[in-house]
């Protein structure tokens, strides 16, 4: 186990349940980078906060097939990482704010601001067609009218497919294992040499296809690797030194093993897909990634993080309005919650923020999705009580 983050609490002694907690709190436990402050005290505020992720920890880890789960939580005055379960089922090490979680389409949400970095700096435009950056040989066969451009794909407006053409064959025998081990850019650029796009009104049909692609453009366009321009751009920058893409195997100190049905499966690999889903991260980085969201101004990326969250165009379906990478929706008070989901074969995690509420939740899984949506279902329930008015 590495090292524990700042603010933590120490962990058990040996001999006590492997299911214990580990909690940090204090706003300003994981700061963006800049001068460290000292941690406030503890408030009634926070020892709320400590009780609700306490609570819907156990909820969680009360399956029998969800090992351990890390929360994250922020609201204005307080911010926690709460830790509970055991790394690998039969073992008894317990999770920390600095273990990580592959994070499966979370990685999505990182993508699109990774996107809106650029188009600030200049780099690239929300207009650009694809073709501007694809290679020689991978435009689509007919090109449609309008074309897709950048925005497209980072909106899920592109009309692509879900999965690209070919994925399913390539990956027959590793379709729950390992499905995108072995999907390179050589395969992608294939496909979208076949597209034959047809354009109609925008309607959002979720594509890792195009968010793949998104990312691969991105590279090219900066003549870079999509993980190091990734991590150049906006991990660095925002001080996620716990968050990449790169290998995510038995080698990483301080990692959760993936369960399904309570068994241990191998890590997904990602190759020409990666900027899809290939992200591992901790609950200490993804509380510092709520806090940039809430607090834009106070980071390098100010401009692009506005980006991200502001809603574009409404969709003639009636459905909410399309941003950059989030699903955007209004509650019955009027507060505006930005959200993404993601998983593989062994994970789950869930990413929801509001804004104007000053409050953001993130939980990591060690354990695939299951009927009941355990991860997402406390992720929900935790931001619900996050928005709640205070008492009078």
């Amino acid at each position: 186990m590495s090292e524990r983050s700042p603010g933590t609490h120490p962990l058990p002694p040996a001999g006590q349940a492997a299911r214990s907690a580990e909690l940090t709190t204090a706003a300003d436990s994981f700061a963006l980078p800049g001068p460290p402050r000292p941690a406030p005290a503890c408030n009634p505020s926070e020892g709320e906060l400590r009780e609700l992720l306490a609570a819907q920890a156990a909820v969680v880890t009360a399956d029998p097939l969800v090992p351990a789960v890390v929360i994250s939580a922020i609201r204005p005055g307080a911010a926690a990482v709460y830790c509970t379960g055991v790394l690998t089922l039969g073992g008894s090490t317990t999770p920390d704010p600095a273990t990580r979680f592959q994070v499966g389409s979370l990685t999505k949400a990182f993508t699109t601001l990774l996107f809106a970095e650029l188009v600030a700096r200049g780099e690239v435009a929300e207009a650009d067609p694809i073709e501007t950056y694809l290679p020689v040989g991978a435009a689509p066969r007919r090109r449609s009218e309008p074309p897709i451009t950048l925005f497209d794909l980072a909106t899920h407006t592109s009309g692509l497919p879900r999965l690209p053409r070919g994925l399913y064959r390539s990956a027959a025998a590793r379709i729950v294992s390992d499905p995108y081990a072995r999907y390179g850019e050589a395969e992608l650029y294939r496909a979208t040499a076949r597209l034959r796009p047809r354009r109609s009104p925008p309607a959002v049909r979720y594509s890792t296809f195009g968010m793949g692609l998104l990312g691969l453009l991105l590279a090219r366009a900066a003549q870079a690797e999509y993980g190091e321009l990734l991590a150049e751009r906006v991990l660095r920058p925002l001080g996620l030194t716990g968050t990449g893409t790169g290998d995510f195997d038995a080698t990483m100190a301080n990692r959760a093993s993936g369960h399904r049905r309570g068994r241990t499966v191998p890590d997904w690999h990602f190759q020409a897909l990666a900027p899809a889903g290939a992200l591992h991260s901790c609950g200490a980085d993804l509380l510092t990634f709520l806090r940039a969201q809430l607090h834009p101004g106070q980071t390098p990326l100010a401009e692009a993080l506005r980006a991200t969250q502001r809603p574009r165009h409404s969709l003639p379906d009636g459905a909410g309005p399309v941003c950059l990478g989030w699903n955007h929706r209004i509650t019955r008070r009027g507060r505006t919650v930005l959200s993404h989901a993601g998983a593989t074969g062994g994970f789950t995690g869930y990413l929801a923020v509001s804004p104007d509420a000053g409050a953001g939740v993130a939980v990591l899984a060690n354990a695939t999705p299951t009927r009941a949506h355990p991860v997402v279902g406390a992720g929900r329930r935790i931001l619900h009580d996050l928005l709640r008015p205070p008492a009078a």
